[in-house]
């Protein structure tokens, strides 16, 4: 069964809200599974739980087919999911526009001018989904992705 992946903030940004449905509507369309994915950042120990991240996001899209739910700790966001994209052998993320700027200024300080989506494609091996966002608080450095 094929995998889609959807990184998330928690509680759920506009941006996540918009992220997560194009990630449902693949998942269904290409009848895979999906994992709903949080990263908790050590330092503003924000301790969400498995649990709270599937009550928010049942609470807004309803029960999951196939649906799966990971929340995982780290020092910095974009490493953490890429760690957890490539451990799971994901074959579609489905990413927000704004996490792809925030890859770009990850990577500019090894590469210039990075080109993310290439760089994801060729790292995990998987289809990249950017999807627009109009969240104006998307943009800042909270304890959730």
């Amino acid at each position: 069964m094929a995998q889609v992946v959807a990184p998330v903030r928690y509680p759920l940004s506009q941006q996540s809200r918009a992220t997560l449905a194009e990630a449902i509507r693949i998942a269904d369309k290409e009848s895979a599974a999906l994992t709903v994915l949080h990263v908790d950042l050590y330092q503003n120990s924000g301790q969400v739980t498995r649990s709270m991240l599937k009550t928010e996001v049942e609470s807004a899209f309803g029960r999951l087919a196939n649906g799966r739910y990971t929340v995982r700790q780290g020092l910095l966001v974009e490493e953490t999911i890429l760690e957890e994209l490539a451990a799971e052998e994901v074959d579609i993320v489905v990413i927000g526009k704004k996490q792809v700027g925030r890859w770009r200024s990850m990577l500019r300080r090894l590469v210039d001018d990075p080109d993310i989506e290439q760089f994801l494609r060729s790292e995990l091996d998987c289809r990249i989904v950017t999807v627009p966002g109009s969240d104006p608080d998307d943009g800042s450095r909270g304890s959730s992705r």
